[in-house]
């Protein structure tokens, strides 16, 4: 039985040591995680949220409302349903046959979508789908993100990762390594601009509603950046709000001077730990899911102003909360929020 076993333990030890993965880590050191307190202080302002939909479609990772009130998620299964103001299912207005995760609407009321699978696309008033893009300069995206359009109607986008895809996400962040990208697509000349490349997990875009700039989060540095479009500065880059105290997901375009990011979970401390730790990182990811640092239940929303100052601090704890959180968009006073896994929508009043 003895040589059964530790032959048995020599396997175990050969495989976390040197089987295969996908993965080419390097190391990484994050400034200690901020705490929830002061400014971060943990609340229970999102536990009063409306759930639209519930049960009716799973991880609606974003949403977005048309000029009549009505509400569209972007759900997992690839479809985009449709729900009126008053929250009834109104149908499917569009599938993607992929997992669209970035909605907006241009001023013609044709529905941008950034999808993980399909890139680039659009559907018109009918849901009729049309691709836009899906490479540049021969490179095929990797992870069609988010979206959102500019006054003059430039579409911007980010592509997470163009090495890692939707269902490998959890590798990008083990690796390391900057594969993510913020674009701009121009729907009058069809042409695709490379604007920055070199992110870590560049994921939610938003334009400031004078098209000077555009914010975008990177998740896996915990930052937000700020890319000028005009002025003397355009063309340039730089960090507004660094050490987030969560993983920094969707961003958008608020009233007031706000930008809301949805934080996808507080920080983790099992996964910082990890970061300057490579060849730890390698054994760690051929462990089970479920013996990996995980997300916790915890809905988190900051608002920030275009400098990166905290404005406000919308959270709920509880483990039963609406979470993760991955989307946050205001209309008319109101926050509509997605989730990635979550069975429904949600929205609440927006704090004065």
């Amino acid at each position: 039985m003895i040589p059964y076993l530790g032959g048995l333990i020599f396997v175990m030890v050969l495989y976390l040591i040197a089987w295969p993965v996908p993965i080419d880590p390097v190391a990484w050191q994050p400034l200690p995680a901020p705490q929830l307190e002061g400014q971060y202080a943990i609340n229970d302002y999102l536990a009063a949220v409306e759930i639209i939909g519930k049960d009716e479609g799973i991880g609606p990772e974003d949403v977005d409302v048309d000029d009549e009130g009505r509400i569209y998620g972007a759900y997992l299964d690839g479809t985009i349903i449709r729900f009126s103001a008053n929250g009834e299912n109104l149908g499917v207005f569009a599938n993607t046959e992929g997992r669209p995760l970035g909605l907006d609407f241009d001023t013609a009321g044709n529905l941008i979508i950034a999808d993980a699978k399909k890139g680039l696309l659009s559907a018109d008033k009918n849901g009729t789908i049309r691709v836009l893009a899906t490479e540049i300069d021969g490179t095929p995206f990797g992870f069609t993100d988010d979206v959102d359009i500019g006054p003059d109607g430039m579409i911007y986008f980010s592509d997470a990762s163009e090495k890692f895809g939707v269902h490998d996400y959890r590798a990008d962040l083990f690796e390391h390594r900057p594969h993510g990208k913020i674009l701009s697509y121009d729907p009058a000349s069809e042409n695709l601009t490379l604007l920055l490349d070199g992110l870590y997990f560049a994921n939610g875009v938003a334009v400031d509603p004078n098209g000077q700039f555009l914010l975008f989060n990177e998740t896996y540095d915990y930052s937000v950046s700020k890319y000028w479009l005009q002025g003397p500065k355009s063309g340039t880059r730089e960090k507004i709000f660094t050490n987030t105290p969560g993983f920094p997901d969707g961003i958008s375009t608020g009233s007031k001077g706000i930008f809301w990011i949805a934080m996808y979970t507080p920080r983790n401390a099992d996964a910082d730990a990890l970061s300057p730790k490579p060849f730890l990182k390698k054994i760690v990811f051929r462990l089970p899911l479920f013996m990996q640092p995980a997300p916790v239940r915890h809905g988190f929303v900051l608002g920030i102003d275009e400098n990166g100052s905290v404005i406000h601090n919308l959270q709920d704890p509880d483990p039963e909360s609406y979470s993760p959180i991955t989307s946050v968009e205001e209309e008319n006073g109101v926050l509509y929020l997605g989730s990635l896994n979550y069975p429904g929508l949600a929205r609440i009043m927006r704090p004065k």
